[in-house]
């Protein structure tokens, strides 16, 4: 017999259809959109509908201002017990010492560290944004950039992070605290470098996994949980959990800070209450059930998936006469330069979304186009590998991404010119693939294949 949590969510669908037809039919037609297009942007991931249960849960009812035991509410005996699950799982998956699952982002997490460990204008040292870096790790566009005094470190001319430039930018400047972990570097981190260059000029180390969390968490990337001073991430991405950050943190939680203040309590009191309100306990339901997952030997099977698939990936495209930086990829991530080719990276975008592959134009080192345009493109094996795609499915999705970039034509750096059959044949494979490979624990469209239509549209002019 379903319970009260089922026949609730049940009801409120129906409520939402008979009552808002506009916006239901908007948010089926997304889930629809999800199913029939191959989204390889290396920051997605999809939910599994139990995550999505928990985010439309009664729980986000609750005001719970403060930590298990100690609200500024009552009521809040039963999502108590909620957050004390999910950090013991978080705790549980990444062997961290301690973790708080409220942080709203991972941005919202490297925030709160910022804020509590530094006054402001405090040097920070982090990857520079054409290198790959992110905008929370010092971007002038960022708080990160503005409130404190930021340096950046580069790649070498190989494309790999410079270790050498990192220890002399940190022995002049100085920084209080530096920022290792990417957005847009395909290699494996060497956290035990950085962690040497933190220790000799006193700075924090704070590793931001939030593209690799999932990797680190099956194992197949070192951690730096108990390598750097503290660890964030996001908690969808590779974890393939709600939209929010986590904050871990290892042998290093009862170090003291300058306040006197151990770590771990610094970092409480920087979530709470000086970043954030109230949590969003139904989020941090949903973090529970995807750090359930996390331990599994299902999810450890897909971490390796995801590097076999993205690996296989960057060599096929590199057989195709694409340059992929680096050479190659260690993690889910391969970076193309498209700018080699005469396109920009909002072309390439357009040209592969209108073909049902959803990628994302990113910059390159060196890159002479602005981050709205960019001369390169990043791509990711995470729901790929969730579909239960493997190597030899990596044939077929380079030549679908080689058959695009190799038809396109640009009109302008922002415009561009596919042929109608190269796109319709294009968006029939891309459907095929979507068929054979469905989204796991999801209802299939009961629609036809939006892939199918799209090629149909494009056959016909």
């Amino acid at each position: 017999m379903a319970g009260i949590l089922h026949r609730t969510l049940a009801h409120g669908a129906d409520v939402l259809q008979a009552r808002d037809e506009e916006l239901y039919g908007l948010l089926q037609r997304e889930q629809v959109r999800q199913h029939e297009t191959l989204a390889m942007v290396a920051a997605a991931s999809t939910a599994d509908p139990a995550v999505l249960v928990c985010e439309a849960s009664a729980a986000g009812n609750v005001t719970a201002e403060g930590y298990p035991g100690a609200r500024y509410h009552a009521g809040c005996e039963l999502v108590d017990e909620v957050e004390r699950l999910a950090v013991r799982r978080a705790k549980q998956a990444f062997g961290a010492a301690h973790a708080n699952v409220q942080p709203h982002s991972g941005s919202t997490a490297n925030q709160v560290v910022l804020g509590s460990l530094l006054d402001p204008g405090a040097t920070v040292l982090g990857m520079d944004l054409k290198a790959g870096g992110h905008l929370t790790h010092g971007a002038s566009a960022s708080m990160s950039g503005r409130f404190f005094t930021p340096v950046r470190y580069g790649l070498d001319d190989d494309g790999l992070i410079d270790y050498g430039a990192v220890a002399e930018l940190a022995r002049r400047h100085r920084p209080r605290l530096i920022f290792c972990g990417a957005s847009a570097y395909p290699r494996t981190i060497d956290f035990r470098r950085f962690r040497d260059v933190a220790d000799e000029v006193g700075a924090y180390l704070v590793a931001d996994i939030s593209h690799i969390a999932g990797l680190v968490a099956a194992g197949v990337h070192p951690s730096p949980v108990d390598v750097a001073h503290v660890t964030t991430t996001s908690t969808y991405k590779q974890l393939y959990g709600p939209r929010g950050g986590l904050i871990l943190l290892g042998r290093d939680a009862d170090t003291h800070t300058a306040s006197g203040r151990t770590l771990r309590a610094t970092l409480e009191d920087g979530v709470f209450p000086y970043v954030q309100g109230t949590p969003r306990l139904n989020t941090v339901a949903a973090k529970a059930r995807a750090f359930a997952e996390l331990g599994t030997a299902r999810f450890r099977e897909r971490g390796r998936r995801i590097v076999a698939t993205a690996r296989a990936l960057a060599a096929e495209l590199h057989d195709r006469g694409h340059r992929v930086l680096t050479g190659g990829t260690d993690t889910h991530m391969v970076l193309l330069d498209v700018g080699c080719r005469g396109l920009t990276g909002r072309i390439a975008e357009r040209a592969l979304e209108s073909c049902g592959v959803v990628v994302n134009k990113n910059t390159i080192p060196g890159d002479p186009h602005g981050p709205r345009v960019t001369s390169g493109v990043r791509l990711g094996t995470n729901v790929l590998a969730l579909r239960g795609m493997g190597v030899a499915e990596m044939t077929a999705c380079a030549d679908l991404l080689d058959t695009v970039l190799t038809a396109v034509r640009p009109d302008g750096p922002r415009r561009h010119h596919l042929d109608p059959v190269v796109r319709a044949e294009a968006a029939a494979r891309v459907a095929d693939l979507c068929r054979r490979f469905p989204l796991p624990g999801h209802p299939l469209p009961l629609t036809a294949p939006a892939g199918a239509d799209r090629a149909a549209a494009a056959a016909a002019g």
